[in-house]
């Protein structure tokens, strides 16, 4: 039966394969970006154009952010106002200028 739901879930990126992360992971996993220096930053996509290239950006980037809290209320308020959105975390790594990570939080 496991087989059945991974073959019919859609995988939108890494962590998509794994067990959906509780809150607790979810604050870990940003946790450990902003103490790598990254930005964070806030995305969402209607669930059709979820393969696609482009999301929109939630706001800008939040540029030497430090609390997770902060991140969390950007988050919360992106899903609350595109309920029907996929809302993604993705946070930028100067040093490399690419992303560092991208999750889903909000299917």
């Amino acid at each position: 039966m496991a087989v059945e739901v991974y073959k019919s879930s859609t995988k939108y990126e890494t962590f998509s394969y794994l067990p959906p992360m509780t809150a607790e992971q979810i604050r870990q996993q940003i946790s450990y970006c902003i103490s790598q220096g990254w930005n964070p930053a806030v995305e969402h996509t209607e669930k059709d154009n979820s393969m696609s290239n482009y999301w929109y950006m939630w706001k800008l980037p939040l540029f030497g952010e430090q609390s997770v809290d902060v991140v969390l209320q950007e988050l919360d308020a992106c899903h609350r106002e595109f309920p029907d959105h996929l809302v993604r975390f993705i946070a930028y790594d100067n040093y490399a200028q690419s992303q560092g990570m991208a999750f889903v939080v909000y299917r």
